[in-house]
């Protein structure tokens, strides 16, 4: 197949890579010349804008950050709509609010394409190991031409429904409790730095205990390397949190734990912590508590 790939992140490359693994033609988009150039050394293809991608492709697959990109690289001034022919299925992975994948099947099909509305779990380690976990909705034509890219890209495809908007609700609430999770291990990890607790000790301990969770074995050996490149931003959760939040005004639905949990990561982000990795949302403990962190006072540590 030729498949196009826009957005070459943490997520989108991981994708892009492994569509070149199993021999499809795999051109990538991104702003930055040096992810295209990565891709393109691994055996695809690039173009600089959505704009100059081929008029042939079968499929078209979006890792960008939010909606308001969907848009643009769709629809904008530079955007590929103009280069889509009939049919074309367009595979959304990005986390978007449900309405707003709805809108877009409207405008999709309105153009006489088909999308199928499915984000992603899975992170970047995931993505890079073609293991990603797919909550996807759509016509059984979507998922028919979706088929090799999501055997490409993912381990496990949920297949929700025939309609956008129920891929993105499903993600939406993994959203909330992988954002309250993560926030909820930072803040833990924090308690135990400020009350005297080794910190490599307390990661081991609680991975064996009853408070363990996915986010606290995932994320806290990033604190305890002292690393905080993102696989995952903090920006991230300031988006998704915010998703969650605005649906459950709308519907309306009380989500106390969610919001305390989005208002720790806009704490992070004014601290200048955004483009860092979503565990160094631990910054804001540190920052109110004056607690140093391994990797950061010579303490070191390994996750």
């Amino acid at each position: 197949m030729k498949i196009a790939v826009i957005g070459l992140g943490a997520m989108g490359m991981g994708a892009a890579l492994n569509l070149v693994k199993h021999q499809h033609h795999v051109i990538g988009c991104d702003v930055r010349a040096e992810a295209r150039a990565a891709l393109v050394a691994a055996g695809g293809h690039e173009a600089a804008n959505p704009a100059a991608l081929p008029d042939d492709l079968d499929a078209l697959v979006l890792f960008v950050v939010n909606a308001a990109q969907v848009d643009e690289v769709l629809f904008g001034a530079q955007g590929c709509i103009g280069r889509l022919r009939p049919g074309t299925t367009v595979l959304c992975c990005v986390t978007i609010a449900p309405e707003a994948a709805r809108k877009l099947d409207a405008r999709l099909s309105e153009a006489g394409m088909r999308l199928l509305d499915a984000p992603v779990s899975g992170g970047q380690s995931g993505a890079m190991a073609g293991s990603l976990t797919v909550m996807a909705s759509g016509s059984d034509a979507a998922f028919a031409a979706a088929a090799p890219v999501l055997e490409a890209m993912s381990g496990k495809v949920w297949r929700l429904g025939d309609a956008a908007g129920i891929g993105s609700t499903v993600k939406m609430v993994n959203q909330l409790l992988a954002g309250v999770h993560i926030a909820t291990a930072a803040e833990a990890m924090a308690l135990g730095i400020r009350a005297g607790a080794d910190p490599q000790t307390l990661y081991d301990v609680i991975c064996s205990s009853a408070g363990n969770s996915w986010m606290w074995q995932n994320r806290m050996p990033h604190v305890l390397a002292g690393d905080d490149r993102p696989s995952s931003a903090v920006n991230i959760f300031v988006k998704d949190l915010g998703i969650v939040l605005d649906q459950a005004r709308s519907l309306p639905f009380p989500l106390p734990m969610a919001a305390a949990a989005h208002q720790l990561f806009l704490a992070a982000a004014a601290n200048g912590q955004g483009f860092k990795d979503d565990s160094f949302v631990i910054r804001v403990w540190q920052a109110l508590a004056g607690i140093a962190l391994p990797g950061e006072d010579g303490q070191g540590g390994e996750g």
